[in-house]
């Protein structure tokens, strides 16, 4: 039996992490913290997702509940996540993470506490984004430099990076599968007279607005033809069952850093 710790449990994520992980036999719900001065924080977690009393009380902070769980599942933000890596690394508890928007210098700084403990990262959990990765790997090596390629991405109005992780990660499949370097080619906005659009570069364009739950279309564009492949999530259950799948995964691995393409046998 894990028993997980739930970063955020309130949030829009973690709520439903929290929910969903009744169903899941091998897991138990044994940890739920938010930031210090939550307005949930003392009260059951299942009260507040809905779910009935559970035992498991809102903590505030993860050093009140590291040392009763086996693993911590989060999807926070930057700066509380990186926190919770280092916690959790010197607790040797496994991590299962998917809070977006780390810089390069981000992850460079974290990456020493993830390669120490079994860790799932990625930035999107779902078995339809993974999949679809593995696709536009392939279509992107076939078309090569003949289709000009972009990405249109569309998230919820609070949503607080942009692009989406989700997106990047297409975008650097892509520019892997062909051969670019992405910090090179990638453009992120077009305004003005630009002049014609160049052969390689790979467009990624935001979309924020309403309740979107996240939608993301890959465009492959020809002379006289074009290819779109979308994606779109109706509902956040997808990640969240993405996320405790990962974590029934990590059981018993090896210290090192994962992702979801791991968990689901596609690489």
């Amino acid at each position: 039996m894990v028993r997980i710790g739930v970063a955020g449990a309130t949030g829009k994520m973690g709520s439903r992490i929290s929910a969903l992980s009744r169903e899941y036999e091998g897991l138990r719900l044994s940890g739920a913290f938010e930031r210090t001065g939550h307005k949930e924080a003392g009260r059951d977690i299942g009260q507040v997702v809905g779910i009935g009393d559970t035992g498991v009380l809102i903590a505030e902070g993860i050093a009140a509940v590291i040392t009763d769980v086996d693993l911590i599942i989060d999807f926070t933000s930057v700066a509380a996540t990186k926190e919770n890596i280092r916690i959790a690394a010197e607790h040797k508890k496994s991590m299962v993470i998917g809070t977006t928007g780390f810089t390069k210098e981000d992850l460079k700084e974290v990456e020493p506490y993830l390669k120490s403990i079994p860790c799932v990262m990625a930035s999107n959990m779902s078995l339809g984004v993974n999949l679809l990765l593995k696709v536009l790997q392939d279509v992107a090596r076939v078309l090569g430099d003949d289709y000009d390629i972009e990405i249109v991405e569309a998230h919820h109005r609070l949503k607080k990076d942009a692009p989406s992780g989700t997106a990047l990660k297409m975008a650097q499949v892509i520019a892997n599968a062909v051969s670019r370097n992405l910090d090179e080619v990638g453009i992120y906005a077009r305004h003005g007279i630009i002049g014609a659009r160049t052969a390689k570069e790979i467009g990624i364009q935001t979309v924020r607005a309403g309740d979107i739950v996240g939608e993301h279309t890959v465009l492959f564009g020809g002379l006289g033809e074009r290819i779109e492949i979308t994606h779109k999530a109706s509902s956040r259950d997808t990640f969240a069952r993405g996320a405790l799948k990962a974590a029934l995964w990590l059981a018993g691995k090896p210290a090192g850093l994962y992702d979801m393409q791991d968990v689901l046998g596609l690489r």
